[in-house]
């Protein structure tokens, strides 16, 4: 069951999202509190699983990557076994940040960064190598509008 969140776990969770990392003090003054109660109050969310891990976002395009492909995948296969090399092949590339299972016309949705064209059918040639797979459909994004948005708490 998801925990019960009030308006200063929510303020604590914007200010996370937004700033990362401040001092404790910074963010208990923030929202109005001792160091100490915002200290139990973020050891309560960590345990909770509310803040799942502490990490920092990095600027794709600052690293090279600025490529990013929505990669859409059909299979006829749907054992568990097909499944986790499936997830074994994915898990193992950095190149794909998210991967998700869907409904619809396909079965898998993946999104990849890479430097370019090139290196994207590099990761491309991966899968198709390791795993067998019905269609797959990939669509370049031309332009980044909104990527990694907080969650809305």
């Amino acid at each position: 069951m998801a925990r019960k969140l009030d308006q200063t776990d929510r303020a604590i969770l914007r200010i996370l999202q937004k700033q990362g990392t401040p001092s404790q003090r910074e963010l208990a003054e923030k929202v109005g509190l001792s160091q100490n109660a915002c200290w139990r109050r973020l050891n309560a969310l960590r345990e909770d699983g509310v803040i799942a891990h502490d990490t920092v976002r990095l600027n794709a395009a600052a690293l090279g990557l600025t490529l990013t492909v929505f990669v859409l995948m059909r299979t006829r296969h749907h054992s568990r076994e097909w499944f986790e090399t499936f997830r074994q092949v994915v898990g193992s590339i950095p190149n794909i940040v998210d991967f998700y299972r869907i409904a619809g016309e396909y079965d898998y949705l993946l999104k990849v960064v890479a430097c370019d064209m090139n290196d994207f059918d590099r990761v491309y040639q991966q899968i198709i190598s390791k795993v067998e797979l019905d269609a797959i459909t990939s669509y370049m994004t031309m332009e980044t509008l909104a990527d990694n948005r907080d969650l809305p708490v």
